[in-house]
Protein backbone atom coordinates (compact mmCIF):
# COMPACT_ATOMS: atom_id res chain seq x y z
CA UNK A 1 0.00 0.00 0.00
CA UNK A 2 2.73 2.26 0.70
CA UNK A 3 4.56 1.52 -2.39
CA UNK A 4 0.82 2.07 -4.35
CA UNK A 5 0.77 5.66 -2.47
CA UNK A 6 3.69 6.76 -3.38
CA UNK A 7 3.65 5.75 -6.97
CA UNK A 8 0.16 7.57 -7.79
CA UNK A 9 1.65 11.42 -7.71
CA UNK A 10 3.62 10.03 -10.36
CA UNK A 11 1.03 9.47 -12.48
CA UNK A 12 0.52 12.24 -15.51
CA UNK A 13 -3.94 11.58 -14.82
CA UNK A 14 -2.85 12.62 -10.94
CA UNK A 15 -1.36 16.22 -11.96
CA UNK A 16 -4.07 16.69 -14.55
CA UNK A 17 -7.03 16.15 -11.93
CA UNK A 18 -4.98 18.45 -9.37
CA UNK A 19 -4.41 20.82 -11.93
CA UNK A 20 -8.69 20.68 -12.71
CA UNK A 21 -9.53 20.58 -9.13
CA UNK A 22 -7.44 23.41 -8.35
CA UNK A 23 -8.72 25.57 -11.25
CA UNK A 24 -12.09 24.89 -12.54
CA UNK A 25 -13.37 26.85 -8.72
CA UNK A 26 -11.23 30.01 -9.70
CA UNK A 27 -12.44 30.18 -14.00
CA UNK A 28 -16.21 28.94 -12.98
CA UNK A 29 -16.62 31.51 -10.06
CA UNK A 30 -14.93 34.55 -12.33
CA UNK A 31 -16.44 33.82 -15.13
CA UNK A 32 -19.92 33.78 -12.67
CA UNK A 33 -19.09 36.72 -10.83
CA UNK A 34 -18.25 38.72 -14.02
CA UNK A 35 -21.35 37.23 -16.38
CA UNK A 36 -23.99 37.75 -13.45
CA UNK A 37 -23.16 41.54 -13.05
CA UNK A 38 -23.47 42.02 -16.59
CA UNK A 39 -27.01 40.79 -16.63
CA UNK A 40 -27.55 43.26 -13.52
CA UNK A 41 -25.80 46.12 -15.46
CA UNK A 42 -27.37 45.61 -18.95
CA UNK A 43 -30.94 44.23 -17.85
CA UNK A 44 -32.17 44.97 -13.96
CA UNK A 45 -29.94 48.61 -13.07
CA UNK A 46 -31.54 49.60 -16.61
CA UNK A 47 -34.98 48.36 -16.37
CA UNK A 48 -34.47 49.87 -12.65
CA UNK A 49 -33.45 53.62 -13.62
CA UNK A 50 -36.46 53.60 -15.98
CA UNK A 51 -39.40 52.12 -14.21
CA UNK A 52 -39.66 50.48 -11.15
CA UNK A 53 -43.37 49.32 -11.74
CA UNK A 54 -43.98 46.28 -13.54
CA UNK A 55 -44.01 46.98 -17.37
CA UNK A 56 -47.69 48.03 -18.68
CA UNK A 57 -49.38 45.43 -20.52
CA UNK A 58 -51.06 45.94 -23.46
CA UNK A 59 -53.27 43.12 -22.70
CA UNK A 60 -53.69 40.76 -20.13
CA UNK A 61 -53.89 37.30 -21.49
CA UNK A 62 -55.33 34.38 -19.40
CA UNK A 63 -53.04 32.97 -16.56
CA UNK A 64 -53.67 29.25 -15.03
CA UNK A 65 -51.89 29.08 -11.60
CA UNK A 66 -51.51 25.29 -11.69
CA UNK A 67 -50.76 23.80 -8.06
CA UNK A 68 -49.94 20.11 -8.68
CA UNK A 69 -50.07 18.53 -5.16
CA UNK A 70 -49.21 15.47 -3.28
CA UNK A 71 -50.02 15.08 0.54
CA UNK A 72 -49.66 18.66 1.33
CA UNK A 73 -52.43 19.10 3.82
CA UNK A 74 -50.06 20.78 5.97
CA UNK A 75 -49.19 23.88 3.65
CA UNK A 76 -51.29 24.23 0.75
CA UNK A 77 -53.99 26.24 2.46
CA UNK A 78 -51.10 29.15 2.99
CA UNK A 79 -50.30 28.76 -0.98
CA UNK A 80 -54.03 28.88 -1.83
CA UNK A 81 -54.64 31.78 0.63
CA UNK A 82 -51.67 33.85 -1.40
CA UNK A 83 -52.36 32.46 -4.84
CA UNK A 84 -55.88 34.36 -4.82
CA UNK A 85 -54.40 37.63 -3.55
CA UNK A 86 -52.16 38.01 -6.94
CA UNK A 87 -52.61 41.17 -8.56
CA UNK A 88 -53.27 40.42 -11.99
CA UNK A 89 -56.68 40.88 -13.82
CA UNK A 90 -57.27 37.47 -15.46
CA UNK A 91 -56.42 34.45 -13.96
CA UNK A 92 -57.81 31.38 -12.65
CA UNK A 93 -56.06 29.03 -9.51
CA UNK A 94 -56.22 25.32 -10.77
CA UNK A 95 -54.92 22.57 -8.17
CA UNK A 96 -54.41 18.80 -9.69
CA UNK A 97 -54.52 16.32 -6.58
CA UNK A 98 -51.95 13.24 -7.17
CA UNK A 99 -54.17 10.99 -5.04
CA UNK A 100 -53.28 12.12 -2.00
CA UNK A 101 -53.80 9.94 0.84
CA UNK A 102 -53.96 12.43 3.82
CA UNK A 103 -56.54 15.53 3.99
CA UNK A 104 -55.34 17.70 0.94
CA UNK A 105 -58.78 17.30 -0.83
CA UNK A 106 -60.72 18.48 2.40
CA UNK A 107 -58.07 21.36 3.03
CA UNK A 108 -58.74 22.69 -0.79
CA UNK A 109 -62.61 22.07 -0.91
CA UNK A 110 -63.31 25.16 0.73
CA UNK A 111 -61.35 27.67 -1.94
CA UNK A 112 -63.79 25.27 -4.39
CA UNK A 113 -66.55 26.21 -2.64
CA UNK A 114 -66.60 30.12 -2.81
CA UNK A 115 -65.52 29.92 -6.32
CA UNK A 116 -61.63 31.00 -5.84
CA UNK A 117 -60.21 27.53 -6.67
CA UNK A 118 -60.70 24.51 -9.49
CA UNK A 119 -59.77 20.78 -7.86
CA UNK A 120 -58.85 18.17 -10.40
CA UNK A 121 -58.82 15.31 -8.02
CA UNK A 122 -56.84 11.97 -9.60
CA UNK A 123 -57.70 8.73 -8.44
CA UNK A 124 -54.07 7.39 -9.13
CA UNK A 125 -50.87 8.62 -8.31
CA UNK A 126 -48.47 9.08 -11.22
CA UNK A 127 -46.01 11.96 -10.20
CA UNK A 128 -45.85 15.00 -10.79
CA UNK A 129 -45.29 15.00 -14.36
CA UNK A 130 -48.63 13.18 -15.19
CA UNK A 131 -50.37 15.36 -12.83
CA UNK A 132 -49.17 18.44 -14.87
CA UNK A 133 -49.59 16.90 -17.95
CA UNK A 134 -53.57 15.67 -17.18
CA UNK A 135 -54.41 19.36 -16.01
CA UNK A 136 -53.37 20.77 -19.33
CA UNK A 137 -56.75 19.80 -21.03
CA UNK A 138 -58.68 21.14 -18.26
CA UNK A 139 -57.23 24.76 -18.00
CA UNK A 140 -57.97 27.95 -19.46
CA UNK A 141 -54.66 29.82 -19.45
CA UNK A 142 -52.75 30.87 -22.19
CA UNK A 143 -50.18 30.79 -19.91
CA UNK A 144 -49.43 28.48 -16.94
CA UNK A 145 -47.47 29.35 -13.91
CA UNK A 146 -46.53 26.04 -12.09
CA UNK A 147 -45.48 26.46 -8.83
CA UNK A 148 -45.13 23.66 -5.62
CA UNK A 149 -47.88 23.13 -3.02
CA UNK A 150 -45.72 24.54 -0.17
CA UNK A 151 -44.48 27.96 -1.89
CA UNK A 152 -45.99 31.28 -1.34
CA UNK A 153 -45.90 33.89 -4.12
CA UNK A 154 -45.52 37.15 -4.33
CA UNK A 155 -48.86 39.70 -5.54
CA UNK A 156 -46.95 40.98 -8.57
CA UNK A 157 -45.52 38.21 -9.68
CA UNK A 158 -47.56 37.76 -13.15
CA UNK A 159 -47.17 41.51 -13.63
CA UNK A 160 -43.52 41.02 -13.99
CA UNK A 161 -43.30 37.80 -15.59
CA UNK A 162 -46.53 37.85 -17.94
CA UNK A 163 -44.64 41.01 -19.92
CA UNK A 164 -41.66 39.00 -21.23
CA UNK A 165 -44.47 36.45 -23.23
CA UNK A 166 -45.32 39.37 -25.89
CA UNK A 167 -41.78 38.23 -27.30
CA UNK A 168 -43.29 35.18 -29.49
CA UNK A 169 -40.49 33.34 -29.05
CA UNK A 170 -40.59 33.46 -25.44
CA UNK A 171 -42.15 29.73 -23.48
CA UNK A 172 -40.67 29.80 -20.29
CA UNK A 173 -39.91 32.34 -17.64
CA UNK A 174 -38.40 31.42 -14.32
CA UNK A 175 -38.74 33.25 -11.39
CA UNK A 176 -36.51 33.51 -8.09
CA UNK A 177 -37.65 31.91 -5.71
CA UNK A 178 -36.24 32.56 -1.49
CA UNK A 179 -36.24 30.58 1.27
CA UNK A 180 -38.78 31.57 3.64
CA UNK A 181 -38.20 28.72 6.81
CA UNK A 182 -34.58 29.89 7.80
CA UNK A 183 -34.53 28.34 11.26
CA UNK A 184 -31.77 25.34 11.05
CA UNK A 185 -28.38 25.94 10.09
CA UNK A 186 -28.85 23.73 7.27
CA UNK A 187 -31.47 26.01 6.15
CA UNK A 188 -29.61 28.94 6.60
CA UNK A 189 -26.98 27.68 4.00
CA UNK A 190 -29.72 26.25 1.87
CA UNK A 191 -30.53 30.48 1.94
CA UNK A 192 -26.83 31.55 1.49
CA UNK A 193 -27.34 28.75 -2.17
CA UNK A 194 -30.10 29.91 -3.89
CA UNK A 195 -28.86 33.78 -3.35
CA UNK A 196 -25.39 32.86 -4.25
CA UNK A 197 -25.18 30.26 -6.18
CA UNK A 198 -28.77 29.76 -7.85
CA UNK A 199 -29.62 33.00 -9.18
CA UNK A 200 -26.56 34.30 -9.96
CA UNK A 201 -25.92 31.30 -11.99
CA UNK A 202 -29.48 32.19 -13.79
CA UNK A 203 -28.22 35.86 -14.50
CA UNK A 204 -25.12 34.57 -16.02
CA UNK A 205 -26.42 31.80 -18.26
CA UNK A 206 -28.72 34.34 -19.48
CA UNK A 207 -25.84 36.33 -20.99
CA UNK A 208 -24.58 32.93 -22.02
CA UNK A 209 -27.57 32.43 -24.22
CA UNK A 210 -29.75 29.73 -22.52
CA UNK A 211 -30.34 28.75 -18.86
CA UNK A 212 -29.50 25.04 -17.16
CA UNK A 213 -33.45 25.00 -15.62
CA UNK A 214 -36.67 26.72 -14.46
CA UNK A 215 -37.35 26.54 -11.49
CA UNK A 216 -40.14 23.37 -10.66
CA UNK A 217 -41.16 26.05 -7.16
CA UNK A 218 -42.33 28.06 -9.67
CA UNK A 219 -42.19 28.47 -13.31
CA UNK A 220 -44.37 30.35 -15.98
CA UNK A 221 -45.19 28.61 -19.49
CA UNK A 222 -46.58 29.29 -22.48
CA UNK A 223 -48.93 26.53 -22.95
CA UNK A 224 -48.82 25.94 -26.62
CA UNK A 225 -45.07 25.43 -26.54
CA UNK A 226 -45.68 22.90 -23.73
CA UNK A 227 -47.84 20.86 -26.30
CA UNK A 228 -45.42 21.53 -29.05
CA UNK A 229 -43.12 20.20 -27.28
CA UNK A 230 -44.63 16.75 -26.02
CA UNK A 231 -45.35 18.30 -22.63
CA UNK A 232 -43.59 16.75 -19.30
CA UNK A 233 -41.71 14.05 -19.23
CA UNK A 234 -42.66 11.68 -16.45
CA UNK A 235 -39.81 8.97 -16.89
CA UNK A 236 -37.59 11.75 -15.94
CA UNK A 237 -36.54 12.18 -12.03
CA UNK A 238 -36.58 16.07 -12.60
CA UNK A 239 -39.44 17.21 -14.94
CA UNK A 240 -38.20 21.40 -14.77
CA UNK A 241 -34.49 20.55 -15.86
CA UNK A 242 -35.62 18.37 -18.70
CA UNK A 243 -38.67 20.96 -20.07
CA UNK A 244 -36.06 23.76 -19.87
CA UNK A 245 -33.89 21.61 -22.18
CA UNK A 246 -36.98 20.44 -24.50
CA UNK A 247 -38.23 23.99 -24.79
CA UNK A 248 -34.41 25.62 -25.87
CA UNK A 249 -33.49 22.77 -27.74
CA UNK A 250 -36.77 23.58 -30.37
CA UNK A 251 -35.51 26.97 -30.26
CA UNK A 252 -37.81 28.70 -27.90
CA UNK A 253 -36.20 31.48 -24.93
CA UNK A 254 -36.08 30.45 -21.39
CA UNK A 255 -36.14 33.93 -19.41
CA UNK A 256 -35.07 34.36 -15.83
CA UNK A 257 -37.09 37.41 -13.86
CA UNK A 258 -35.50 37.86 -10.77
CA UNK A 259 -38.16 40.16 -9.60
CA UNK A 260 -40.87 37.33 -10.06
CA UNK A 261 -40.39 36.67 -5.89
CA UNK A 262 -42.01 33.40 -4.51
CA UNK A 263 -41.08 31.99 -0.72
CA UNK A 264 -40.59 28.27 -0.83
CA UNK A 265 -39.85 25.68 2.32
CA UNK A 266 -36.39 24.22 1.70
CA UNK A 267 -35.32 20.59 3.49
CA UNK A 268 -34.67 21.31 6.98
CA UNK A 269 -33.01 17.85 7.76
CA UNK A 270 -29.96 16.78 6.44
CA UNK A 271 -31.98 12.99 5.38
CA UNK A 272 -34.58 15.20 3.49
CA UNK A 273 -31.80 17.65 2.10
CA UNK A 274 -29.98 14.44 1.05
CA UNK A 275 -33.13 13.00 -0.82
CA UNK A 276 -33.65 16.02 -2.47
CA UNK A 277 -30.30 16.54 -3.64
CA UNK A 278 -29.81 13.28 -5.19
CA UNK A 279 -33.00 13.31 -7.20
CA UNK A 280 -31.65 16.51 -8.62
CA UNK A 281 -28.40 14.83 -9.46
CA UNK A 282 -29.88 12.50 -11.08
CA UNK A 283 -32.44 14.50 -13.29
CA UNK A 284 -29.00 16.43 -14.14
CA UNK A 285 -27.54 12.99 -15.49
CA UNK A 286 -30.83 11.44 -17.35
CA UNK A 287 -30.54 15.02 -18.50
CA UNK A 288 -27.03 14.93 -19.70
CA UNK A 289 -27.84 11.63 -21.31
CA UNK A 290 -30.70 12.44 -23.02
CA UNK A 291 -29.63 14.90 -24.70
CA UNK A 292 -25.65 14.24 -25.13
CA UNK A 293 -25.99 14.81 -28.88
CA UNK A 294 -26.36 18.57 -28.12
CA UNK A 295 -22.66 18.40 -27.48
CA UNK A 296 -21.55 18.11 -30.77
CA UNK A 297 -24.83 19.64 -32.81
CA UNK A 298 -23.73 23.03 -34.31
CA UNK A 299 -27.66 23.87 -34.73
CA UNK A 300 -27.75 23.64 -30.93
CA UNK A 301 -24.71 25.36 -30.38
CA UNK A 302 -26.25 27.74 -28.08
CA UNK A 303 -26.84 25.18 -25.41
CA UNK A 304 -23.48 24.37 -25.07
CA UNK A 305 -21.95 26.30 -22.25
CA UNK A 306 -24.68 25.09 -20.21
CA UNK A 307 -23.93 21.60 -21.48
CA UNK A 308 -20.27 21.66 -20.98
CA UNK A 309 -20.45 23.71 -17.56
CA UNK A 310 -22.94 21.02 -16.21
CA UNK A 311 -20.30 18.09 -17.29
CA UNK A 312 -17.10 19.84 -15.97
CA UNK A 313 -19.21 20.51 -12.56
CA UNK A 314 -19.81 16.53 -12.00
CA UNK A 315 -16.33 15.88 -13.26
CA UNK A 316 -14.82 18.51 -10.51
CA UNK A 317 -17.54 16.38 -8.48
CA UNK A 318 -15.52 13.45 -9.20
CA UNK A 319 -11.64 14.95 -8.49
CA UNK A 320 -12.69 16.00 -5.02
CA UNK A 321 -13.96 12.91 -3.85
CA UNK A 322 -11.01 10.68 -5.33
CA UNK A 323 -8.45 13.25 -4.77
CA UNK A 324 -9.79 14.00 -1.24
CA UNK A 325 -9.73 10.10 -0.09
CA UNK A 326 -6.25 9.55 -1.60
CA UNK A 327 -5.16 12.23 0.67
CA UNK A 328 -6.95 11.27 3.87
CA UNK A 329 -5.76 7.10 3.07
CA UNK A 330 -2.04 9.06 2.38
CA UNK A 331 -1.84 10.88 5.75
CA UNK A 332 -3.05 7.35 7.51
CA UNK A 333 -0.18 5.76 6.05
CA UNK A 334 2.18 9.01 7.09
CA UNK A 335 3.00 10.20 3.90
CA UNK A 336 2.13 13.36 2.65
CA UNK A 337 0.68 13.19 -1.09
CA UNK A 338 2.39 15.81 -3.10
CA UNK A 339 0.63 19.23 -4.22
CA UNK A 340 -1.37 19.15 -1.48
CA UNK A 341 -1.24 20.58 2.10
CA UNK A 342 -3.74 20.47 5.22
CA UNK A 343 -2.74 24.02 6.47
CA UNK A 344 -4.40 26.64 3.41
CA UNK A 345 -2.07 27.45 1.24
CA UNK A 346 -2.26 30.18 -1.22
CA UNK A 347 -4.38 28.85 -4.02
CA UNK A 348 -6.17 27.26 -1.35
CA UNK A 349 -6.90 30.64 0.36
CA UNK A 350 -7.61 31.58 -3.39
CA UNK A 351 -10.15 29.82 -4.24
CA UNK A 352 -11.93 30.34 -0.64
CA UNK A 353 -11.60 34.03 -1.61
CA UNK A 354 -13.21 33.62 -4.60
CA UNK A 355 -15.64 31.55 -3.39
CA UNK A 356 -16.57 34.11 -0.83
CA UNK A 357 -16.67 37.06 -3.53
CA UNK A 358 -18.92 34.83 -5.72
CA UNK A 359 -21.69 34.42 -2.66
CA UNK A 360 -21.25 38.30 -2.01
CA UNK A 361 -22.01 38.98 -5.12
CA UNK A 362 -25.06 36.91 -5.39
CA UNK A 363 -25.77 38.51 -2.04
CA UNK A 364 -25.76 41.89 -3.18
CA UNK A 365 -27.42 41.51 -6.04
CA UNK A 366 -30.17 39.98 -4.56
CA UNK A 367 -30.31 41.72 -1.35
CA UNK A 368 -32.69 44.42 -3.22
CA UNK A 369 -35.13 41.69 -3.10
CA UNK A 370 -34.64 40.17 0.10
CA UNK A 371 -33.44 43.00 2.24
CA UNK A 372 -32.55 40.52 5.30
CA UNK A 373 -30.13 37.92 3.47
CA UNK A 374 -27.45 40.18 4.48
CA UNK A 375 -27.51 39.03 7.92
CA UNK A 376 -26.93 35.58 6.78
CA UNK A 377 -23.74 36.11 4.58
CA UNK A 378 -21.65 35.20 7.67
CA UNK A 379 -22.92 31.80 7.19
CA UNK A 380 -21.05 31.91 3.65
CA UNK A 381 -17.93 30.83 5.20
CA UNK A 382 -19.28 27.32 6.09
CA UNK A 383 -20.58 26.61 2.30
CA UNK A 384 -17.37 25.30 0.46
CA UNK A 385 -16.66 23.35 3.76
CA UNK A 386 -19.98 22.10 4.29
CA UNK A 387 -21.64 22.28 1.35
CA UNK A 388 -18.95 21.53 -1.26
CA UNK A 389 -18.10 17.71 0.65
CA UNK A 390 -21.97 17.02 0.77
CA UNK A 391 -22.99 17.89 -2.48
CA UNK A 392 -19.61 15.84 -3.82
CA UNK A 393 -20.83 13.02 -2.33
CA UNK A 394 -24.06 12.93 -3.56
CA UNK A 395 -23.44 13.43 -7.05
CA UNK A 396 -20.74 11.22 -7.18
CA UNK A 397 -22.74 8.63 -6.01
CA UNK A 398 -26.09 9.11 -7.84
CA UNK A 399 -24.72 10.36 -11.18
CA UNK A 400 -23.98 7.06 -12.65
CA UNK A 401 -27.45 5.59 -12.39
CA UNK A 402 -28.87 8.77 -14.74
CA UNK A 403 -25.58 8.13 -17.55
CA UNK A 404 -25.57 4.46 -17.71
CA UNK A 405 -29.14 3.38 -17.04
CA UNK A 406 -32.01 4.37 -19.49
CA UNK A 407 -34.83 3.75 -16.90
CA UNK A 408 -34.35 4.35 -13.39
CA UNK A 409 -36.87 3.27 -10.59
CA UNK A 410 -38.56 5.64 -8.45
CA UNK A 411 -37.93 8.42 -11.13
CA UNK A 412 -41.96 8.31 -12.74
CA UNK A 413 -43.42 9.14 -9.39
CA UNK A 414 -40.52 11.45 -7.22
CA UNK A 415 -42.28 14.33 -5.81
CA UNK A 416 -40.38 17.29 -4.47
CA UNK A 417 -39.94 16.54 -0.69
CA UNK A 418 -39.13 19.13 2.06
CA UNK A 419 -40.72 17.41 5.18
Amino acid sequence: MRAFLLMVPTWPVYWWALVFFAFYPVMSAIVWISTALSFYLRRERLEEEQDAAPPALDNAPMVTVLIPAYCEEKTIAETLECATRIDYPNYEVVVVDDASTDGTRTVVRPFVDRGMVRLIAKDRNEGKAMAMNDAMPCINGDIVLIMDADATPDPQILRWMVPHFESARVAGVTGNPRVANRETFLAQLQLVEFTSIVSLLRRAQRIWGRILTMSGVVGAFRKSALIDVGLFSPEMATEDIDMTWKLQKAAYDVRYEPRALVWMKVPPTLRSLVTQRRRWALGLSQVMRRYAHVAVSWRHRRLWPVYYESLLSILWSYCFVALTAFWIVSYAFGIPPLGVSPIPNWWGMTIGTLCLAQLLTGVLLDARYDSTILRYFPIAVMYPIVYWMLMALITAYTTPAGLLRRHVAGAVTQWRTTR
